[in-house]
């Protein structure tokens, strides 16, 4: 596994793969990796002759400093887990790499960013936009490959590729689970003991209101119920709790074509403490 820190040394082993007519996928991370990484990883080697794994923390996604400033990293233990799953090439730029002296261009899309995590994360989706495509003309891939845990960003990804007539596909990956539901992510060794056990609410939340509206429960009423559920078992605030278009992100009710509806997917954001949780579940599972 080759290890670089510059564009040019990156793009000098991309295009010779390029030459040899090989294929090559992308995941992009910022670390502190998990099993939902590495199913980003074992869905590129199985589509591609090439895997690239990207670290960057990237500072521009960041609506909290303190949340940048306690972000997980511990870079020798990532790259012995991306080295034993197979990846062939690291990209570990640091910031001014990214950002030059002088940056001031951002990438943001005109739609399905102004609710969600757009909404409560002031500035968040034109960090995740903008890298993502810095980091997409950097690498050069054939695709690349996003958890669905992070669904809204997945479509805004897809639309940014769309629009600027980047030559890559973006392709969603399944969220990844722990046993009990909870949906991997970086921020989940934050918790407590016993914020760790009150976190599954959030899915067993989510697959409830799924089921109860393919019975045909009102949405507002299953809803109002689920938010209270997880107010009571120990979550301090909910960012939101919502049923949402698969496609654009458009916001469902009970007015909504009921087709429409039951392809819809359920999408929350709660915070235990300081750490907020986010999790998505499509309703016609």
């Amino acid at each position: 596994m080759r290890i670089v820190k510059s564009k040019r040394d990156l793009r000098a082993l991309v295009s010779g793969w390029k030459a040899d007519k090989q294929e090559v996928g992308v995941v992009m991370t910022m670390g502190a990796l998990h099993e939902g990484h590495l199913s980003l990883v074992g869905a590129a080697k199985t589509d591609n002759d090439r895997v690239i794994a990207t670290i960057f923390v990237n500072p521009k996604q960041f609506d909290n400093k303190a949340d940048l400033d306690t972000y997980p990293v511990d870079t020798d233990a990532d790259l012995k887990k991306l080295e034993d799953a197979g990846v062939d090439l690291v990209y570990l730029p640091q910031a001014e790499e990214v950002y030059p002296k002088g940056y001031s261009t951002t990438v943001a899309v005109g739609t399905m960013q102004d609710c969600l995590c757009g909404a409560t994360r002031p500035g968040h989706m034109d960090g995740v936009t903008t890298v993502v495509s810095k980091l997409l003309i950097q690498t050069s891939p054939d695709r690349a490959y996003f958890g669905q845990k992070d669904f809204q960003q997945y479509l805004l990804i897809q639309r940014v590729a769309s629009d600027l007539d980047l030559d890559v596909d973006v392709i969603g990956v399944p969220t990844v689970r722990e046993g009990d539901h909870l949906a991997l992510s970086s921020r989940n060794r934050r918790l407590s003991a016993d914020q760790r056990a009150i976190a599954p609410t959030l899915y067993k939340v989510e697959s409830t209101i799924a089921d109860l509206i393919r019975q045909g429960e009102a949405v507002d009423h299953v809803l109002e119920w689920g938010r209270k559920v997880i107010l009571d078992s120990g979550f301090d605030r909910i960012d939101y709790l919502e049923v949402r278009s698969e496609e654009d992100l458009e916001l469902f009710s009970d007015v909504a074509d009921r087709d429409n509806l039951l392809s819809g997917r359920i999408f929350v954001a709660a915070w235990l403490g300081n750490t907020r949780l986010i999790d998505n579940y499509p309703i016609s599972r």
